[in-house]
């Protein structure tokens, strides 16, 4: 058995063997390194705020198809030019795509920029590898919170005491919507003004307790195609 295994690590083909048991274990470990951390990032702190099935889709076949490609170039100065210019493609495609919202292509620049490292730092150790990796979810998990910034709502409300919108009393403003809607009011922005029925348009900003970006805790107002005709 010793022998035939023996027999086949010496086998090549054109002058590569055909199998390379260092190379192969070293590509499945900074695999799996990279695997765990992407959906850590994944799974954790992007998918339970936005739900969006589609971008985890992209986000996980990105991560793996820049790892391998990355990891499988030959010379460091390939890695570095590919790896560049895959910033500056994805940095073309968010400024002209109107439809990828900024937090989607943030986590997209992050997810391309964790499978780059990992694919490319040849000559880091697995304890510095785990060490970058670890510093990219603390950074994440500490933006995603509200340690050092308030998640902030915002509502529009058709108000009817119009005696309350002038500026000097927007406390007396503030006071009464708090009152009105149980919220922790911040501020308010007086639009629209009906005279003829007393009624203003108010939006209304909030702290907001929600974790989730598709719930109506963050709608500001009532989508179109349930609004009567």
């Amino acid at each position: 058995m010793i022998t035939l295994l023996n027999s086949l690590l010496d086998i090549t083909f054109f002058g590569v063997k055909l199998i390379d048991v260092c190379g192969l274990a070293e590509m499945l470990t900074r695999f799996a390194l990279n695997s765990v951390f992407v959906f850590a990032i994944i799974n954790f702190f992007y998918y339970p705020r936005s739900n969006r099935r589609d971008y985890y889709f992209a986000f996980v076949m990105l991560s793996v198809s820049i790892f391998m490609m990355i990891y499988l170039m030959d010379g460091s100065k390939i890695k570095i030019g590919a790896a560049l210019g895959l910033f500056a493609v994805f940095g073309i495609i968010r400024y002209r795509t109107e439809s990828v919202p900024i937090r989607e292509m943030t986590y997209l620049f992050f997810v391309v920029a964790i499978s780059v490292i990992n694919g490319m730092s040849a000559k880091l150790s697995v304890a510095e590898l785990l060490a970058a990796n670890l510093l990219f979810v603390l950074v994440v998990a500490v933006a995603e919170s509200n340690l050092f910034v308030k998640r902030v709502g915002c509502k529009y409300v058709r108000y009817d005491n119009i005696k309350l919108i002038t500026p000097e009393k927007n406390a007396e403003l503030i006071a009464d919507l708090k009152e009105r809607t149980g919220l922790d009011v911040l501020r308010v922005e007086v639009g629209s003004i009906d005279f003829m029925n007393d009624t203003a348009l108010i939006k209304m900003y909030y702290t907001s307790k929600s974790t989730g970006e598709n719930d109506a805790d963050t709608m500001p107002k009532m989508p179109k195609k349930y609004e009567e005709s």
